[in-house]
């Protein structure tokens, strides 16, 4: 595998929209090598029996079910609000544009 170049890396990041000085490019270009030398690596010792994982052990569903419980009415929820209008929260308006409904 050919080593990346600094025009490549240069390249990156343009398109990254970073900008880097020259000494950066140099020593970005041999980080980006080491690192893709290692995915190449990883590639290589994958075997075509080995069926492809997302996940190191197997995942268990962790959700449990939904359960209606108690909770507050709106008008205690709306208790301690400094405002309140049609059983919700009235809070100063942020945006300045008319947005359409």
């Amino acid at each position: 595998m050919a080593a990346i170049s600094r025009e490549e890396v240069a390249h990156l990041a343009r398109l990254s929209r970073l900008a880097v000085t020259e000494e950066e490019l140099d020593m970005f270009a041999g980080q980006l090598d080491v690192i893709l030398q290692a995915v190449a690596q990883v590639g290589e010792v994958a075997a075509a029996d080995i069926p492809p994982t997302s996940h190191s052990v197997p995942l268990t569903n962790v959700f449990r079910e939904d359960v209606v419980t108690p909770c507050l009415t709106p008008e205690e929820a709306l208790s301690g609000a400094p405002d309140a209008e049609d059983q919700r929260f009235r809070v100063p308006r942020i945006l300045t544009e008319d947005v359409a409904s």
